[in-house]
């Protein structure tokens, strides 16, 4: 996570130089056109275009890590292993499940959200994969695996 982080305060550092640069090279040029400044614009857009980049895959690593806590906390409760937050009753009256049912009862969920997305509708057991197989590659967190 601190590469990460690193990486777009550099990308940041970076866009903030040229931006200033490219103002300074306009304003030295009193506002003409010329190579100087065309560098410098370019330079900028390229900046800009690397801070972009940097954002992005901060945003998905934010985005994968939410998920993964998630899903921990999913199978946590599911599975009984969270003891009661202070005030709650422990009890919930549903009996844990097991990790690998839980898994198994997420990826049917997601497939029927994937045929309802596409329109089909239909759903066939032909159409659903093997629950016993270990991984479906069309989600990122299972191919991960």
């Amino acid at each position: 996570m601190d590469s990460i982080v690193d990486a777009l305060n550099s990308a940041y550092q970076e866009y903030v130089a040229a931006a200033a640069a490219a103002l300074e090279s306009k304003e030295n040029s009193n506002g003409q056109k010329t190579a100087a400044t065309d560098a410098a614009l370019e330079n900028f857009k390229q900046r800009w275009e690397l801070f972009r980049v940097a954002c992005d895959q901060a945003e998905e690593f934010v985005e994968s890590v939410k998920q993964r806590i998630g899903s921990e906390c999913l199978v946590d409760e599911a599975t009984g292993t969270v003891s009661g937050k202070p005030g709650q009753s422990a009890a919930s009256g549903l009996q844990p499940i097991s990790a690998v049912r839980l898994e198994q009862m997420s990826k049917a969920v997601r497939w029927l959200v994937i045929e309802l997305q596409h329109g089909s509708g239909a759903s066939s057991a032909s159409a659903h994969p093997n629950p016993s197989a270990p991984f479906d590659a069309r989600f990122s967190e299972d191919a991960a695996q």
